[in-house]
């Protein structure tokens, strides 16, 4: 399994706050590692590779298509809160995209390499709204103050919205997982939700009966990463 490299612990972090973290993430792990199993045995996946993503600790899992995990990592997404996307908003120029706009659409998307902005594929997860997922190399340079490295490199989920509601990753985890996995094929991203319930965006998902009960502080996987977005063939 590739996922990033580890990193120091910030020293201020006050001991409560990283305790709720790791039980959070904890919960959140088992229920992606649920949906995973959930999605090889009903054949959800159609024997492609897959991905999930989880809006609500930024993280992405990467499996292939037999359900093994071959990488996970922190990831940014769409600045606003919301798991649909405004009607025609693929379609407009990035500066006519309210902030709150700006969201990252949950559901299950069939994801494939396309052109991209620059010389650069990226994979392109809904091409309807201009959701697609690329390096961070491709969107760094943009506009500084967006602070975009320092967003994905810090130990918590609550910096990582700043996007148009394209789905930014680590350059070597796109490198290394991303483009072996889907080269020469499709696949399958999953977006889970954040503010409407989990089987409301996946009917025939059933969360396995020992996710209810409180989970065991758990630390976090370190969060690092090396190194605007919509149809106009801007990066966002």
């Amino acid at each position: 399994m590739k996922a990033v490299a580890p990193k120091a612990e910030d020293p201020k972090e006050d001991p409560k706050d990283k305790e709720a973290a790791g039980r959070a993430w904890a919960f959140a792990a088992a229920t992606v590692a649920s949906f995973a199993d959930w999605v090889v045995a009903s054949g959800d996946n159609e024997g492609l590779p897959f991905v999930v993503i989880d809006k609500i600790e930024t993280e992405v899992f990467v499996f292939d298509p037999e359900g093994r995990m071959t990488g996970l990592a922190p990831v940014l997404i769409g600045l606003a809160h919301g798991d649909d996307s405004t009607p025609g908003v693929g379609d407009r120029e990035l500066s006519n995209i309210r902030p709150e706009e700006r969201t990252t659409p949950a559901g299950r998307f069939v994801a494939a390499f396309g052109k991209g902005p620059g010389k650069e594929d990226v994979l392109w997860v809904d091409y309807e709204t201009a959701i697609s997922m690329h390096p961070l190399r491709q969107v760094t340079l943009v506009d500084p103050r967006e602070r975009r490295l320092s967003r994905l490199n810090s130990p918590t989920p609550k910096d990582n919205r700043i996007t148009f509601g394209c789905i930014n990753v680590p350059d070597a985890f796109f490198d290394e997982v991303i483009r072996p996995a889907f080269t020469g094929t499709k696949g399958v991203v999953y977006i889970l939700p954040e503010t409407r319930p989990l089987d409301d965006v996946f009917p025939m998902f059933e969360r396995r009966p020992e996710l209810v009960a409180e989970k065991a502080p758990v630390k976090p996987p370190p969060r690092e990463a090396n190194g605007r977005g919509r149809h106009k063939a801007e990066p966002g």
